[in-house]
């Protein structure tokens, strides 16, 4: 194989590598969605904050910082979003969120073709569960598939916004600008739509608590976002080689 040659299909592998990371978490923050919360730390609120922290993510004055099992896999995509974004193009980028949208489409249809074909009894080992899956996976995908496709168009487009502002300069901007006024689009759309539908636990019985849980989860999306920009500066410089972004900006020269 040319030189030439071995650079396209470093380039074409970590194209693809980057839209597996992005569909993978995608796909399983959508199967998973709100079947749990999971508590990723637990806080002990000092008295003046006491009186201004919500009662549903705090006991007396333990502060929980709990979110759905898929969030926790969800900000990976726009990582890889952005990633795409920088060394691919906008174009690029923008393919990758509809082929995750239609990977959505057919994860729906393959599942609702499963659960409505019979079951052969003495032989199905976890029924009641694939039914639980299945029946909250419903509205969460549904959910997840408007308010993903807003979201991660808004942030390729804010990427390649502020990039064309800064002439290709000051990479942390338009990562963390363009990643954490999405994650906001994201987690109102998501979780509103949820709470129509009745999908969400029943402590989130009005507006402000509905609110409350937006914050919370956009909490943990919002310091995410500050804790990969250095993992974007590294992934950028590492794979500067096959940069094939037709803008022509470079970050490392």
């Amino acid at each position: 194989m040319s030189d030439e040659g071995r650079q396209s299909y470093k380039r074409d592998a970590l194209f693809l590598g980057l839209s597996g990371v992005f569909l993978t978490s995608l796909v399983l923050g959508n199967v998973i969605g709100t079947t749990k919360f999971v508590t990723l730390f637990t806080l002990d609120l000092p008295g003046w904050l006491q009186s201004v922290t919500p009662t549903l993510v705090r006991d007396g004055s333990i502060y929980t910082m709990s979110v759905p099992v898929g969030v926790i896999a969800y900000p990976f995509t726009f990582l890889a979003t952005d990633l795409l974004s920088e060394l691919f193009g906008r174009k690029k980028a923008q393919l990758v969120v509809w082929v995750g949208f239609f990977a959505n489409i057919f994860m729906l249809f393959l599942m609702t073709v499963n659960n409505f074909l019979p079951n052969t009894y003495g032989v199905s080992g976890g029924l009641e569960l694939f039914d639980g899956v299945y029946e909250f996976m419903i509205g969460n995908t549904i959910a997840s598939m408007i308010a993903y496709l807003t979201a991660q168009t808004v942030d390729v487009r804010l990427f390649h916004f502020w990039k064309e502002f800064t002439d290709g300069k000051h990479l942390w901007l338009r990562n963390n600008a363009s990643t954490m006024v999405s994650q906001l689009v994201d987690s109102t759309a998501i979780l509103t739509i949820l709470y129509i539908a009745g999908n969400l636990g029943d402590n989130v019985n009005g507006i402000g608590a509905l609110i409350i849980l937006i914050l919370n989860s956009y909490l943990f999306k919002f310091f995410f976002a500050l804790f990969d920009t250095p993992l974007f500066y590294l992934g950028v410089k590492y794979f500067k080689d096959f940069d094939e972004d037709p803008s022509g900006n470079r970050l490392y020269d």
